[in-house]
């Protein structure tokens, strides 16, 4: 079994977005706390695969040769799951909460490559 990290994806112009944020604060508190239940629910779920519970993202900082600088990005949050192939990683996050209840796009999932060397 190999490690897969799942970065959680959204943009701010996404329309389903844009339907997120014209609900009424009381609804989309209701869908908030669905979304964090059902949330739970999949963590739960795949307790025995996640080796990295990861979290939400917030603001991001680049820092280059240029200095640092705030940047945006697409980047949600994550999580770090084990499985025996990158697709059956993958098939972990169909139907994921993420972009069934939240506004989010989507779930991308790549290998963790060992560091050369080690």
């Amino acid at each position: 079994m190999s490690n897969y990290l799942a970065v959680f994806v959204g943009s701010k112009d996404n329309p389903r977005m844009g339907e997120w944020m014209k609900m009424s604060d009381a609804e989309r508190k209701a869908k908030e706390q669905e979304g964090i239940a059902a949330w739970g629910a999949w963590m739960q779920k795949h307790a025995s695969v996640v080796v990295g519970e990861g979290g939400p993202l917030g603001k991001t900082k680049k820092v280059s040769s240029s200095g640092i600088a705030d940047v945006s990005n697409n980047l949600g949050g994550f999580v770090v799951v084990r499985a025996d192939s990158h697709e059956a990683a993958a098939k972990l996050f169909e139907n994921h909460p993420h972009f069934t209840i939240f506004p989010g796009e989507g779930v991308e999932v790549m290998p963790v490559m060992p560091i050369p060397g080690r």
